[in-house]
C-alpha cells in the first residue's frame, strides 16, 4: 500500500536498510517500483554498471538531457550528478525528479557561481555566455546557451565571429573548442574537471606501450598535451561509437564508461588511460539508494521559477541547435497548460 505521501507502507526506512537486501530483491524492487509511479531511470555513462544495468536510458549530458525532455514518465530519477537532475527538472517542471543522493555534485560546476559570471558578463558587455552543461541553474540562467563536450564547437560556431564568448566553467573543453573553430575572442573560465585534467601523459605512455595498436580516444575535458596525443577526441557517447567499430581502444575518460564497455564488449581490448580516473560523485548512487528513493519519493530537485525558465532559454537553445527538440505547436501548448500530454512530445 501506498500513503498519501506516496511512500509504501512496506519502505524502509533508510538507504542502510536496503543494503542489506539481496541485488536481485533490490532490481525487482525497482522494477515494480518504476512500473507503479510510471517513471523512468536516466543514467549517466559514470555510473556504477549496477546502476547502468538498470537505467531506462544511458548517455552522456546530452543523449540524457534529450531523454529528459522527451520522456512522457511522471517521475524521472536521474543517477548521476547534481547538475544533470537539476537539468531534468528544467526542461520537465511539471514532472517529478528524483536523486538517490544529494551530495552527488560535480566539482567543475562548483568553480562558477552565478555572482561571478554576472561580474564578468559586466567587464565584457556585449559577449555572448556559452556554459557547459556542468553548471548549476543559477548558471545557466545568467546564460545564453547551453553546450555539452559533443557539441561546444557546433554550438560555438552558431554565434557571429564578430560577437567575442565567455565560455564557462571548463578551461580544457574552451581551449579544445578555440582551436577547433579558429577563435581567439573566447574568454575561458578556469574550472576544470579533476578527473580528466589530472590524466598525465606518462599513464597514456604505459598505456601504449602495453596496447601499441589500440586506438586512442579522449575526452575534451582533457589537458591539451592530451588531446594532442589522442587519435580522436569525443565525447563519451562517441566514445560508445568507437567502441562498437573498433577492437582494441584506449579510453581518457572515467572509469565507468570502460567498465560498461568491457562489460559489453568481453571479447575487446579496451584499457582506461589512467586506472584513477574515478569520479567519487558519480559512484555515490548505488541500488540500495535508487530502491530507497524510487519508495520514498526522495530526493526531490526543486528550484525557483524565474531561475528556471531563464536556464530553460539557453538549454532549448541547445537542443533545437543539437536537433533534440523541436517548439511546440500552439495546440501542444494549450494541452499543455490545461494539463494534458498528447501522444507525441514534440520533441525530434
Amino acid at each position: 500500500m501506498i500513503s498519501p505521501a506516496g511512500v509504501l507502507t512496506d519502505a524502509l526506512p533508510t538507504p542502510l536498510d536496503y543494503a542489506e537486501i539481496s541485488r536481485e530483491e533490490l532490481r525487482e524492487r525497482i522494477r515494480a517500483r518504476k512500473a507503479a509511479l510510471n517513471a523512468v531511470i536516466l543514467g549517466h555513462n559514470y555510473q556504477r554498471v549496477e546502476i547502468q544495468d538498470v537505467s531506462d536510458y544511458l548517455g552522456d549530458s546530452l543523449g540524457l538531457s534529450q531523454e529528459a525532455a522527451a520522456t512522457d514518465a511522471d517521475v524521472i530519477v536521474f543517477c548521476g550528478v547534481h547538475f544533470m537532475a537539476e537539468t531534468a527538472k528544467i526542461l520537465s517542471p511539471r514532472k517529478t525528479v528524483l536523486m538517490p543522493d544529494l551530495r552527488a555534485g560535480c566539482p567543475m560546476a562548483d568553480f562558477v557561481t552565478a555572482t561571478a559570471l554576472k561580474r564578468l558578463k559586466a567587464e565584457h558587455p556585449g559577449a555572448a555566455v556559452v556554459t557547459y552543461v556542468n553548471s548549476t541553474a543559477e548558471v545557466k540562467a545568467e546564460s545564453d546557451i547551453c553546450c555539452t563536450s559533443s557539441n561546444a564547437v557546433k554550438v560555438v560556431e552558431s554565434i557571429p565571429r564578430e560577437q567575442p564568448i565567455i565560455f564557462v566553467p571548463d578551461r580544457n573543453l574552451a581551449r579544445y573548442v578555440m582551436e577547433r573553430t579558429g577563435r581567439d575572442d573566447i574568454i575561458a573560465w578556469d574550472g576544470y574537471c579533476y578527473v580528466h585534467d589530472d590524466m598525465v601523459l606518462e599513464e597514456l605512455d604505459r598505456a601504449k606501450k602495453a596496447h601499441p595498436k589500440a586506438l586512442v580516444v579522449v575526452h575534451p575535458e582533457a589537458r591539451r598535451e592530451l588531446l594532442e596525443r589522442a587519435d580522436v577526441v569525443t565525447s563519451t557517447s562517441g566514445m560508445v561509437e568507437y567502441a562498437e567499430k573498433h577492437d582494441a581502444v584506449i579510453f581518457g575518460t572515467e572509469r565507468g564508461l570502460v567498465d560498461r564497455l568491457k562489460a559489453r564488449f568481453p571479447e575487446k581490448t579496451f584499457v582506461p588511460l589512467s586506472g584513477a580516473a574515478v569520479c567519487g560523485n558519480m559512484k555515490l548512487n548505488t541500488l540500495a539508494k535508487l530502491a530507497w528513493s524510487l519508495d520514498h519519493r526522495q530526493h526531490e530537485v526543486v528550484m525557483d521559477e524565474s531561475v528556471r525558465s531563464r536556464a530553460e532559454t539557453a538549454l532549448r537553445r541547445m537542443l533545437e541547435l543539437s536537433g533534440g527538440w523541436t517548439a511546440p505547436t500552439e495546440e501542444e501548448k494549450a494541452l499543455e497548460l490545461a494539463g494534458v500530454h498528447p501522444s507525441g512530445c514534440g520533441c525530434a
